[in-house]
């Protein structure tokens, strides 16, 4: 079978100039990383960017935004990455708030080929304005139109050479989304392994969904950054409350 191991160099050959793409990062703790340090590295930019939030500055689509590669972002929220904040109101960064649910669902609806979502949310506010309402059994609802890209950039804790891709606990976030709703879908991954070396019930997305796979070189993160720094806080508090024991 074929393998969909690349190199970081053949993954950025496929990311250029005003793409559309989705990022499946969590605030910027779930992220391909190292692909988007290849993105700033290479220079790509008038990104039009799809993520849940804009990462923080350090993290994520978060360090794309501090660079001003991202001309446009489509998201739920921005209130970790304070650049973002600056950028919007200085005029340099166009942004389309969504409420998390009807975001997941537009990504969803892009996915799956569908027309987009009705959804009641936003119905006499600020967010009704420029969209078709309908009326269904006597209540208005939202028109919600679907979101689809040209490269989905995904981040997943294991793959095998396929492309069978797995997450680990709540690391799945967005990503395991946005596969389905890009022409082509990129994965970084922390370790690869063998055909039949990932059991059925670990793929959480298959292999026909994924283009690409990249192995990161750099250092491996089985714990996201919000996470190891909770586990450090409480291994902390632990030895504190030991040594104050002893005493």
């Amino acid at each position: 079978m074929l393998s969909k191991v690349v190199t970081k160099e053949e993954a950025l050959s496929k990311i250029h100039d005003g793409q559309t793409i989705m990022f499946g990062d969590w605030h910027g703790e779930f992220a391909a990383d190292e692909i988007i340090d290849g993105m700033i590295e290479k220079g790509v930019k008038d990104i039009a960017a799809i993520a849940v939030s804009a990462g923080m500055p350090d993290q994520g689509v978060g360090k794309l935004i501090v660079e001003k590669r991202i001309k446009s972002l489509i998201t739920t929220h921005i209130g970790l990455n304070p650049v973002a904040g600056e950028q919007m109101l200085a005029g340099e960064l166009e942004i389309e708030f969504s409420p998390q649910g009807t975001w997941a669902e537009r990504v969803r609806c892009g996915g799956a080929g569908l027309g987009g979502c009705l959804t009641p949310t936003g119905v006499g506010t600020e967010m009704e304005k420029g969209k078709q309402k309908l009326m269904v059994n006597g209540k208005e609802y939202l028109l919600e139109l679907p979101l689809h890209a040209d490269i989905a950039l995904v981040k997943a804790t294991k793959a095998d050479t396929a492309g069978n891709i797995s997450f680990r606990m709540n690391s799945r976030a967005t990503n395991s989304t946005i596969a389905y709703a890009a022409d082509f879908v990129i994965v970084e991954v922390e370790d690869v392994v063998e055909v039949g070396e990932l059991g059925p019930e670990e793929i959480d997305v298959p292999a026909p969904i994924i283009d690409m796979i990249y192995v990161k070189t750099g250092e491996k993160k089985p714990l996201c950054p919000m996470w190891q720094r909770a586990k450090a806080k409480a291994e902390a508090k632990a030895k504190a409350k030991a040594e104050g024991g002893k005493k």
